[in-house]
């Protein structure tokens, strides 16, 4: 078993396909427009399935803003370098929202990034990760 996508509802489906492919460099990988039933979808991710999970954007048409809600946490990203990867992320208009840096009481470098919906994505120094 592996996870295929997580789903994220959005309320512009292009500003979230310009975010995650420009600022974070996903690629999209496919759409679908289901008019009748009144939703859009973009995958989008660094792979496809199997081998890589995907982003599943979803528009229903007519909602510009969801609430968040609590249980909610964040989407994590393997980088090889938090501190080049922030720097990219600031240039290309994205929002950090917490500077690059160690985990309180550990050596792992992360940062956090928003989305133009306000979900949270961490970067995670990994040596191994693609750039």
């Amino acid at each position: 078993m592996r996870i295929l996508h997580t789903m994220l509802r959005v309320g512009d489906l292009q500003r979230s396909i310009d975010f995650y492919t420009k600022v974070l460099g996903m690629n999209l990988l496919r759409t679908t427009e289901r008019p009748e039933q009144k939703y859009s979808l973009a995958f989008v991710g660094y792979g496809t399935n199997p081998e890589h999970a995907e982003l599943e954007l979803t528009y229903n048409h007519g909602v510009e803003r969801y609430e968040m809600g609590s249980a909610y946490g964040h989407i994590a990203i393997g980088v090889p370098d938090v501190y080049a990867s922030c720097d990219r992320i600031r240039a290309a208009g994205g929002s950090i929202t917490r500077e690059p840096g160690p985990v309180k009481g550990g050596t792992t470098v992360i940062a956090f990034v928003a989305d133009p919906d306000g979900y949270k994505i961490e970067l995670i120094q990994r040596a191994n990760a693609s750039a």
